[in-house]
């Protein structure tokens, strides 16, 4: 009978932390950020560090702008760090899931580039490929390099999730 009750309080005590840890939780932080640049004028953006099949990291980052002719596009931007390889900025970016879907996202530069990317960066329109996308899934990106073999970059599926927020959002949308 004595063991049953300290059993009980163990229990219950157990609980109550588990219960107090989670009301102390920080929530998640998303990194979905709107950017007003000017009047008329909003990017909504996600950037995430992805690592590479040699452990190089690369900034991804997903954004979509809005000016008061509508919207300019979805594009994905990678950056490389300086001197780990010149990105191929005529080819495409492969785009693959885990089982047989697929795609190619053609290199393009958003309207509001006026100059040249550096050799380790490159752009890509995903708002098709994007479009395609049931829900969020890993995805493996393929990112042509010049006199080199691809980078393969892993992306998790919270990631696409941000992708996707992006993707549907609207002009007067602001993310949660």
């Amino acid at each position: 009978m004595v063991i049953w009750r300290s059993l009980r309080v163990i229990i219950i005590a157990l609980l109550l932390g588990v219960l107090l840890l989670l009301a102390l939780a920080e929530p998640a932080l998303a990194s979905v950020h709107t950017y007003h640049e000017q009047p008329g004028q909003t990017t909504y953006r996600s950037r995430q560090s992805l690592r590479d099949q040699n452990d190089l990291a690369w900034q991804a980052t997903v954004f979509k702008r809005y000016t008061p002719e509508g919207v300019q596009g979805v594009y994905l931007r990678v950056v490389g760090f300086p001197g780990q390889g010149t990105v191929d900025r005529q080819g495409n970016l492969a785009v693959q899931t885990g089982t047989s879907a697929q795609w190619l996202a053609p290199p393009q530069v958003d309207p509001q580039t006026t100059q040249v990317l550096p050799d380790n960066v490159a752009q890509y329109d995903v708002e098709a490929v994007l479009s395609q996308l049931q829900r969020p899934i890993p995805l493996t990106l393929e990112v042509p390099l010049a006199q080199a073999s691809p980078a393969r970059l892993v992306v998790a599926p919270y990631v696409v999730a941000e992708w996707l927020q992006i993707y549907t959002m609207t002009a007067t949308t602001e993310p949660e």
